[in-house]
């Protein structure tokens, strides 16, 4: 089968033909219908994380946003069969251990990430092994499209996750976005659509138009002012001034913090975006305001396969619309060039690879 290698770091994926793969006893084989292209994907590509011993190996297949139709089961799988439509979330439970016996698959010890470990080959390729399928292979409601679930990919399912389980979020509560790519304008479009009022904030006026058009009630330009002051201007009232809660998409130092300022008391900063090799992991943060008025730090990540019925049925409903924030649809070929693009956020809204 055809699929994108990394061979190097930071240098163009290779587009080459690599052994289909078989399912385990535990395991199913999905033919790649769509999978979206993240900037988890661009961090990988760069090579980061190793100063987490999470780097991603060479010779390896990067993708982890997939949709498609199972194509072959193990002996043991019973829930899912050849021909049903499935997504497949990245953070792969065991699914027998506490952690996914209660709803937390994503914090799963014994699990793998999706294209990001060698146990677990992407798929940006025809087709993609899932381990475990009784847990991670998620059946598609009818009339749900494989290119919106992989525009849910991590990006989407990472947001609602960290509005809807993470944070305490009420009608009505101001959302601070920081960063309008990808994971970003899924946190605008998920906040919008539980009712609270989110203000996305980016250094591109195209983000934020599209910021717009996915629920922003309000926008901040980070090129020309001060984010932290124009959202407590935006923010004020007699209860306080700042964001209820703020995410950072983004992973930069400078995001983070903003992040954090930008709250009001008692408010809540949750961080999705992964750092760069200019922060290696490391924030620097004011801990003594936090303290003072009581901010929270959650970290979030990805979403657990037992929540996706959950997301998935806000989708079929017309609750939630992640394929509104598709921007382009590409081919496999496309892949490297669109990962380069990620590096000068030169991406418009999801772009998400699909097999015609």
């Amino acid at each position: 089968m055809r699929a994108a290698v990394l061979r190097e770091y930071g240098e163009p994926l290779e587009i080459t033909s690599v052994e289909t793969p078989e399912p385990a006893p535990h395991g199913a084989v999905v033919s790649v219908a769509a999978c979206g292209i993240c900037r988890s994907d661009w961090h990988a590509w760069q090579g980061h994380g190793e100063w987490a011993d999470d780097q991603v190996p060479t010779d390896f297949v990067l993708g982890h946003e997939p949709a498609g139709e199972v194509v072959a089961v193990g002996d043991r799988v019973s829930t899912v069969a050849v021909g049903d439509r499935v997504a497949v979330p990245f953070d792969l439970g065991c699914g027998d251990c506490r952690e996914c016996a209660t709803g937390h698959g994503n914090t799963c010890l014994d699990g793998a990430a999706l294209g990001f470990e060698r146990d677990a080959p992407g798929a940006f390729a025809e087709a993609v092994h899932v381990p475990h399928a009784d847990y991670n292979a998620l059946q598609l409601p009818a009339g749900v499209e494989a290119h919106e679930v992989a525009a849910l990919g991590c990006r989407f399912t990472t947001a609602y996750h960290a509005l809807a389980h993470r944070v305490d979020l009420s009608p009505g509560d101001w959302v601070a976005v920081h960063g309008a790519g990808g994971v970003g304008l899924s946190a605008v479009h998920v906040a919008d659509a539980l009712g609270a009022r989110p203000i996305a904030v980016d250094v591109r006026q195209a983000a934020l138009d599209r910021a717009t058009e996915a629920g922003a009630t309000a926008t901040v330009d980070a090129a020309d002012a001060d984010p932290v002051a124009e959202i407590a201007a935006i923010t004020d009232d007699r209860h306080g001034t700042g964001a209820h809660v703020s995410l950072d998409a983004l992973g930069r130092a400078e995001t983070c913090r903003n992040s954090v300022e930008c709250l009001r008391q008692r408010g809540t900063h949750v961080q999705v975006g992964l750092t760069t090799d200019a922060e290696r992991g490391e924030v620097s943060l004011p801990v003594d305001e936090m303290t003072r008025w009581e901010i929270e730090f959650h970290g979030s990540r990805g979403m657990p396969p037992t929540h996706y019925e959950e997301l998935l049925g806000l989708l079929e409903t017309g609750v939630v619309d992640p394929g509104s924030l598709v921007g382009r649809t590409v081919s496999l070929s496309d892949v490297p060039d669109r990962l380069a693009a990620m590096t000068d956020y030169d991406t418009d809204g999801v772009e998400v690879l699909t097999f015609d």
